[in-house]
């Protein structure tokens, strides 16, 4: 492999593009905002989305998603809520086999399905592989170290994936297990704003470690109701990528709980904003999907009926702290 289309020119994207052109590849980067590209092509920055950051030279930037057509390797890195269009808006020009590397977290609204599903709907002829974990764009972008998980069931495919995408700094951990390391990335950015509001009322650091372990815990009973593996969630793509989300208010869904815990409304937590917080849209799918599986999601439940208005910070806490005692699990 030797190209790279990356569809998306956000941050997580753009920190994607640099990644593949440090491991030598040349790359294309579409991205719906034509002040992106014309930035990229003037200044070599997207001082939109990722600024400070000089942009490999193989890095070129387009808005015509039939400029992807000819890459070998296609990361897909526009939102969860926005990927069916972006795939749609690909598929005239994608060919069959072609490896498509889901970058994006969360659960579609309307039909609950996974990103992995909507890749199968939209592009159902491509090679697909999965890539989550804990990793902040800038970091990424800057080169700092970082190790994520790339889940393809094409072992052969994925592990030659992961050796076009590596770098000195940028580690990927193959697995076969697509829908345990999507589930974990889609979770973790609900779990992320109940963290928020946990630092934004100043319940504690008990409290937060609390958060993290119960939202831990349904985060990997939904992979596993799913049919992804428990063991897929226990590494980068599920704990590692909840640990880093749940701690640093540099977390887009974190910033946004930290808001909402400290008095703002939802509103005024998404001014000013131009990334996009996934775990506001995916709460309500999440819990949809849970209720669909029938699987209990307390956390996830409070946090997506305080999105929604249905219910206050404080009466949202009370409620957890007063659920019957039960045995760990």
């Amino acid at each position: 492999m030797k190209t790279a289309g990356v569809i998306g020119g956000g941050a997580w994207g753009t920190a994607l593009a640099q990644v593949a052109a440090r491991a030598g590849l040349s790359v294309i980067l579409q991205a719906r905002e034509a002040e992106v590209v014309d930035q990229i092509r003037t200044t070599g920055e997207n001082s939109l989305f990722l600024p400070g950051i000089a942009l490999d030279s193989a890095v070129t930037a387009t808005t015509d998603m039939a400029g992807l057509a000819g890459a070998d390797l296609i990361l897909a890195v526009a939102p969860a809520q926005h990927l069916r269009a972006a795939l749609t808006a690909f598929a005239p020009h994608a060919r069959p086999g072609q490896p498509v590397l889901l970058c994006s977290k969360g659960v579609e609204q309307g039909s609950l399905k996974l990103m992995t599903q909507v890749l199968a709907e939209t592009l159902p002829e491509a090679a697909p592989a999965v890539l989550s974990g804990p990793s902040f764009a800038g970091e990424v972008a800057r080169g700092l170290p970082t190790a994520v998980t790339l889940a393809c069931p094409d072992a052969e495919l994925g592990r030659a994936l992961a050796g076009v995408l590596a770098t000195p700094t940028f580690r990927p951990y193959v697995s076969g297990d697509m829908i345990g390391a999507e589930a974990g990335g889609a979770i973790k950015n609900v779990l992320a704003i109940a963290c928020g509001i946990v630092e934004g009322k100043g319940l504690g650091r008990s409290a937060h470690a609390a958060l993290i372990t119960r939202g831990f815990a349904e985060m990997t009973r939904m992979a596993v109701a799913l049919g992804g593996q428990a063991a897929t969630v226990a590494g980068l793509c599920g704990l590692g990528d909840l640990v880093l989300t749940c701690s640093s208010p540099q977390s887009r869904n974190m910033s946004v709980g930290l808001a909402l815990g400290s008095g703002k409304t939802l509103e005024q937590a998404l001014a000013g904003k131009l990334s996009v917080a996934e775990g506001v849209a995916s709460a309500p799918a999440v819990t949809g999907l849970a209720a669909r599986l029938g699987i209990e999601t307390p956390i996830c439940e409070a946090v997506a009926a305080i999105l929604a208005g249905e219910t206050e910070v404080e009466a949202a806490i009370l409620a957890l702290l007063s659920r019957p005692l039960r045995a760990e699990g």
